[in-house]
C-alpha cells in the first residue's frame, strides 16, 4: 500500500489582511454591526499558571501585557451597560486563567448580584480550587446563573498534556470532578486539532464523563464546545461582502454582532473595548474606552475572522 504523505499547511499570503476595508484581490472585505450587546467579555489578565503549545493570547506564568481587571473597572462598565439600556444578559471572563486574578471572586459576586448570567473560562486547576471555598458560596448564593467552561483539549490524557504540559491533566479532572459534586453548571472547551471527526471526539468525551463520574452529556453542542484551531500564519481566504450569500451565512451569526471584550494594557490608564475575544493585541481593533463608543463596523480584516468565525462557524460566546 503507498504511504499518503502529509502536505504542508500553506502560509498566509502576505498580501492578504492589510487593509481593513478591501481584500488583497481588490473585492470589498465583509464587515460586521454589533446588532446586540448580549455578551461582554473581560479579559482578567494574560497570566497564566500553564505555557500552553499553541495558546492563541500567549497567556502563562510571565506574560502580563493585558493586567488584570479590577472589580470596580467591571463595575464600572456593568453601570454603563444599565444606564444605556443595552439588554446585556452575560458577562463572560476569560484570561489567562481567570483565578489568577485576586479580584475574580469578587467580581462574580457583583456580577451575579447585578442579575446577570456569568460564564467564566477556566482550566479548573489548582488557582480555582485556591479560591475553591468562596467561590463555593457564591454558586450556592446564585446558582444556576453562574457557568463554569472547563478546557479540557481532549479527551485523553497524553493528547491534552502534549498541548497544557506535563502533570496539567489530573489536577484539572479533579477540579471538574469537583465542580460537578457541587453541582455547578459546566460545559467543556475542546479543540479539534487531534484530526478526529467531531463524532470521535464526542464519543471519546462520553467514555470521559461516564469513567470520572461527571455529569454532563458529550453530544450535547452547548455542554461540550469544540473549537477550529487558529493559526495566523496559515493561509486561510478573505472574507467579502460576496462571501455571505456564497456560504449561506450571515453577519448577525459572528460573534462580533452580539458581543465585545474589555480588556487593560499593561501601563494603560483605562481598559478598552475590542470587538471579540480574539483580537485583544491588534491596536487596530480597539474601538474606545467605553462600550458605547464601540457600537461600530468591525472589518473582518483578521485570519482569525475568517477560520474561526465565519468558516469555522465557531463562537466563544454559544
Amino acid at each position: 500500500m503507498e504511504e499518503t504523505v502529509a502536505q504542508p499547511l500553506k502560509l498566509l499570503d502576505p498580501r492578504k489582511f492589510r487593509d481593513p476595508w478591501t481584500t488583497a484581490d481588490g473585492e470589498p472585505r465583509a464587515s460586521v454591526h454589533l446588532k446586540k450587546l448580549e455578551t461582554l467579555w473581560f479579559c482578567t489578565g494574560t497570566l497564566c499558571n500553564l505555557t500552553c503549545e499553541h495558546c492563541y493570547i500567549e497567556s502563562s506564568p510571565s506574560n502580563d501585557s493585558l493586567v488584570y481587571i479590577s472589580v470596580g473597572e467591571v463595575a464600572a462598565y456593568l453601570d454603563e451597560i444599565e444606564r444605556e439600556g443595552f439588554g446585556t444578559t452575560t458577562i463572560a471572563f476569560t484570561g489567562g486563567e481567570p483565578f489568577m486574578n485576586p479580584d475574580m471572586v469578587p467580581i462574580l459576586d457583583e456580577v451575579l448580584r447585578r442579575g446577570y448570567e456569568a460564564l467564566v473560562l477556566t482550566n479548573a486547576m489548582k488557582p480555582m480550587m485556591k479560591v475553591s471555598e468562596p467561590l463555593l458560596a457564591v454558586h450556592q448564593q446564585y446558582g444556576d446563573r453562574l457557568t463554569m467552561r472547563i478546557s479540557i483539549d481532549h479527551y485523553s490524557k497524553d493528547v491534552h498534556e502534549q498541548e497544557r504540559g506535563k502533570r496539567s491533566w489530573d489536577p484539572a479532572i479533579q477540579g471538574m470532578q469537583w465542580l460537578s459534586e457541587h453541582g455547578f453548571n459546566l460545559d467543556i472547551a475542546g479543540r479539534l486539532f487531534s484530526g478526529e471527526a467531531e463524532e470521535q471526539m464526542r464519543a471519546g468525551f462520553a467514555r470521559l464523563f461516564e469513567r470520572e463520574g461527571i455529569d454532563m452529556d458529550a453530544r450535547d453542542p452547548h455542554q461540550v464546545v469544540l473549537f477550529p484551531e487558529m493559526d495566523e500564519k496559515v493561509d486561510v481566504p478573505e472574507i467579502t461582502t460576496a462571501c455571505w450569500s456564497r456560504l449561506q451565512v450571515s453577519p448577525d451569526a459572528q460573534m462580533c454582532a452580539t458581543s465585545r471584550m474589555v480588556i487593560k494594557r499593561k501601563g494603560a490608564d483605562n481598559p478598552v473595548v475590542v470587538p471579540c475575544t480574539l483580537l485583544p493585541y491588534q491596536p487596530e481593533f480597539e474601538l474606545g474606552q467605553t462600550l458605547s463608543e464601540s457600537f461600530q463596523e468591525v472589518p473582518l480584516n483578521h485570519p482569525h475572522c475568517a477560520k474561526f468565525c465565519v468558516l469555522g462557524g465557531a463562537s466563544c460566546s454559544g
